[in-house]
Parts: structure tokens; sequence; C-alpha cells
């Protein structure tokens, strides 16, 4: 037999090596492909819960944040808006491939992996003007009227077997009118509705409303994907991780029309103040909104000077270490170029 020289046995192995590595990718490149076309749409159900979970065209902060967020990382979603009773049965026997907007549920954790959470619901309580809102905890309220809506999932978490008088309203705008006319005492509104009002109602509340700063239910929001699915791990990371980019790039603030948030963006464990644009004006903002809050200091409220800054992709360790460039306020004076946003009909 004749023997092969060293520099074609050398040339045999390269080939080797070539075939083994081109044959592992051609199995990546199939099993991406493979995946990127299970992750392609996704059969989503909510119930109606305003102004987080709605029908298109109406205010659906958390579908449109998570909608957005999956667009992102190419898959596509479609939420069915369903009665309160089915949802859970619905999540649980794969009627659906998850939910945008669940809390945490030891039930349906069995059939559902979920998401970090994206968002907070702070219910905190509002009173009319010069009524006292500092009731750290429902049952503080015995005797006292409190409006609360229907149908909301809050509703059967609040109730308690000692506490408030429960008046039963159709939606956010009706509890606030029971409130002013007198109807009831208090209502409970998220944090969020109530940065909605303090921004675009400052006038009409003005002497007519107290907020309370500490909320009385805390529930953290999820995305949450059946088991089942092929890829629901992987949707679940790669959602994840994009999250912190949308806080950095202003998605969150767009989606959740606000100036302001806190966030946590460079991964230090503390939040950082993040405005809605790189020109803000003279001044460090006397409100914003904690994506996520203690029980002891979550209200809007701030004292922002000694915090930490993110502006053009960098961090600040006080508003006097932001460059004046940053201190210049964008045309129209405001973050929002006075935009007004119509997401509740409230009557003053």
């Amino acid at each position: 037999m004749r023997r092969l020289k060293p520099a074609v046995l050398v040339l045999i192995r390269t080939l080797r090596r070539s075939v083994v590595l081109t044959l592992a990718l051609i199995t990546l490149l199939a099993t991406t492909t493979t995946s990127a076309a299970q992750t392609k749409a996704l059969r989503l159900a909510s119930t109606p819960w305003s102004p987080f979970t709605n029908e298109p065209g109406k205010a659906r902060f958390a579908l449109d944040l998570v909608h957005t967020a999956l667009g992102r990382i190419g898959i596509n979603a479609e939420t069915a808006i369903i009665a309160e009773g089915r949802l859970s049965p619905a999540l649980i026997n794969g009627e659906f491939d998850g939910s945008a907007a669940l809390w945490r549920d030891e039930a349906r954790e069995k059939a559902l992996i979920y998401s970090q959470p994206y968002l907070e619901n702070r219910l905190v309580l509002v009173g009319r003007f010069g009524t006292d809102v500092s009731a750290q905890k429902l049952s503080d309220l015995a005797g006292k009227r409190l409006a609360l809506v229907e149908g909301y999932a809050y509703g059967d978490r609040v109730k308690e077997p000692v506490g408030p008088i429960y008046v039963p309203s159709v939606s956010e705008e009706d509890s606030l009118q029971k409130l002013l006319n007198l109807t009831a005492d208090y209502t409970l509104m998220d944090q969020l509705v109530v940065e909605y009002i303090l921004k675009n109602h400052a006038r009409e509340s003005q002497g007519r409303l107290s907020f309370g700063t500490v909320p009385l239910v805390v529930r953290t929001l999820h995305l949450a994907v059946n088991r089942k699915l092929p890829d629901a791990q992987s949707i679940i990371d790669r959602f994840n991780a994009e999250l912190i980019g949308m806080v950095a790039d202003r998605s969150y603030h767009r989606l959740l029309q606000l100036d302001w948030i806190q966030a946590d963006v460079d991964g230090d464990g503390l939040p950082e103040y993040v405005p809605r644009t790189d020109q803000v004006g003279p001044n460090p903002p006397d409100r914003s909104y904690k994506l996520f809050a203690d029980r002891a200091a979550s209200g809007g409220s701030d004292n922002a000077g000694n915090s930490h800054f993110y502006f053009g992709g960098k961090v600040y360790s006080s508003w006097s270490s932001v460059p004046d460039a940053h201190k210049t306020p964008r045309p129209g004076g405001t973050l929002n170029d006075g935009s007004q946003f119509s997401i509740f009909t409230f009557k003053w």
C-alpha cells in the first residue's frame, strides 16, 4: 500500500474538520430557523382592565408595551380580550399561548413560564382635598365608603373582612365621579393613573383631590407563556433581555406616556432618573414614576438633586454633574411639547 505524504495527510485532516464544522453550522442554522419559525406569532389573552389591557384603540399600556417588546425580538403577538372568569382556565388548558399582563398565581404557574416583572401595579388611596390619605392598610378605613371598579382583578384581592364599605363603580372615571359628588369617601387608583391626573389635569385636581403615597396593594406585572410551547423559555429570556433597552431608548416613556421614570439601567441595583428626552431644561424633575418602588418610598414626588441621572447613554452621579447641553429645554418648553393625552374622560 502506498503511503501518503505528510502534507497530504494534513490536508485530509483539515478537510475533515471543515466538513464537521460545516455540518455543525448547518445544524445550528436549522435549529435557529426552526426556533424563529416557532416564535413567529403568539396568541395571547387578557381581561379588560383599563388602562393596562383593552381593545385596540383604547388605553392599554401593558399590552402595548409587551407587544412592542416582542416585536423587537421578532415575535408578533395578538391579544384577545376575554371575560374575567375565562382567563385562568383558558391559559391552563392551552387555549391561548399565554398572556401579556398577569400577576403571579400558584395555580397558573404550573402551566405558564413567567417573565421578570416589567411593571408594578400600585394602588394608592385618593380622597377629596383635605382628607386624610395616610392609611397604611385597608382595615384603617373601617366604616369609610371606598369606590372600587367592579370586575377588576383588584376587587377580590383588596376586600377584607374588616375594612371599608365598598361602593361599586364601572370605571376609573366613575370612581372619581363618585368621590367628587360625595357618594364615596375614597377610591383606590393605580399610581400610573394618578400620574396621568397630575400631569394632564393638574389645574382641575389641585384643591379638589388628595393622593396617598403609600400603596395599599402592590403586585408585579408579567408576560407569561405556556410551558408546552417548544421555545417558551427562549421567548421569556429574550423578552427579559429587551426590557432594559426599552428603558434606555425611552420606549417605556412613550408607551406609558411619562416624562420621567426611575429604573435601574446600569444594573447596579439602584434606579436612575431617565428622562423622555435628552433636553429637559435647567431643573431636575419634581415628579417621576418609579417602575418598581419599595413600600416606604413609592410616591411620585422626588428630591432628585443628588440622585443618578441617565442622559445620552451615560449615567451621571448628580444633577450638578449633568452636562449643560442636557439642561436646555427642547422646543415647546416641555418634554412632550405640551401634548395632552386623552386616555380618560374625567369630569371635573
